[in-house]
């Protein structure tokens, strides 16, 4: 659908600068290509519980990073990817027909996907989760959220942890981009300020692809409530599902690491401030984008009509509606540009 808009960011004189989709361009950290080298030698099955290092370094992180206190390796299991575990989530902890997954306005098209795949209904929520009569077996939170890079507070996310586990609903937060707060610092929906001391109907999906450069590794995790977990890695277990062994050690050494996520956060503030700028003094209104990898930029106009304006500059951008029809007059922009392209946007921009 963006084809024929890429095509025509490709004739600018300077070459199409891809600000549509969200993928790492910066190099792998050098202690996670050491680990990854150094594990070469495995001719063995990998375990899909992942070895005791790889979870214990994953609970390390979040209660280091993120003050997720009751965080437990023994609750902890590795996933190829979080785009993988999204879309087989409901399909592996049972659902199907006559079970409803709700999903944000603006959402990630892969919690539909997953909704689908498992014979579920997917249904849009507000922000309260209140739906009327409907009876949701699973609702998805993603804070901060993708495409518009909002994020929401304790109190939010305490409500909706209250609302689901009064009603017997699985509350699945989405955290991928836990690590990136600008204006405002996301916590999780494990943190005890949130769900207090227990993780109970609570699942956490995290991923290495965006704090770490790791898209190309499919390196992710997933915890929260140790039954599911245990559900999840019984299906995960006869299906196949098994994270490489050099894969593992690579996440090991990306999570016990915190100096190379500081470094690639100052990179990402950077393009923000160049991009933000030149696109408010080219008449956008930013919204929310108080977090995450993305500026949620609107013109006022049809999105459509947006990417098109862009397009002719060179630049190109995901049209919000693909996010759902709130987002129908929104693009979303990536930060996920080397240094130089970001550049030439600002300087298009101008123009």
């Amino acid at each position: 659908m963006v084809a024929p808009y890429a095509e025509k960011a490709r004739t600018h004189a300077d070459g199409i600068v891809d600000l549509s989709v969200g993928t790492p361009v910066d190099p792998v950290p050098a202690v996670v290509q050491a680990a990854l080298a150094a594990t070469t030698d495995t001719p063995g099955y990998p375990a899909t519980y992942g070895t005791a290092t790889v979870r214990e370094a994953a609970a390390a992180w979040l209660r280091r990073r993120h003050g997720v206190t009751g965080a437990d390796q023994a609750n902890v299991l590795p996933v190829m990817g979080a785009k993988e575990l999204i879309a087989w989530l409901p399909t592996l902890l049972g659902l199907g027909s006559g079970d409803v997954v709700g999903l944000p306005a603006l959402a990630y098209p892969t919690y539909g996907v997953g909704a689908e795949l498992a014979g579920a209904t997917a249904l849009v929520v507000d922000g309260t989760v209140a739906v009327g009569p409907a009876r949701l077996s699973m609702v998805w939170v993603n804070s901060p959220g993708n495409p518009s890079g909002q994020v929401l507070g304790v109190d939010h996310l305490r409500k909706m942890v209250e609302w689901a586990r009064a009603r017997g609903t699985i509350l699945v937060s989405d955290e991928c981009y836990l690590d990136f707060g600008w204006d405002d610092e996301p916590v999780s929906v494990l943190h005890p300020d949130v769900c207090g001391d227990s993780h109970d109907g609570l699942i956490a999906v995290h991923s290495l692809s965006k704090r770490s450069n790791l898209a190309g590794y499919r390196a992710g995790f997933v915890t929260g409530d140790a039954s599911l977990v245990r559900e999840l890695l019984e299906a995960r277990r006869h299906a196949g599902m098994m994270v490489p062994a050099p894969v593992q050690a690579a996440m090991v050494a990306a999570l016990d690491d915190d100096a190379h996520v500081d470094l690639q956060r100052a990179r990402y503030l950077a393009r923000r401030a160049q991009l933000r700028a030149a696109l408010e003094n080219a008449g956008f209104t930013i919204d929310h984008s108080e977090a995450g990898l993305y500026l949620w930029a609107t013109r006022g106009d049809d999105c459509w009509d947006t990417v098109n304006w862009l397009a002719e500059r060179g630049i190109l951008v995901a049209p919000g509606s693909f996010y759902g029809t709130a987002g129908r007059r929104h693009v979303r922009v990536a930060l996920t540009a080397t240094d130089e392209r970001v550049q030439s946007a600002t300087v298009r921009l101008r123009t």
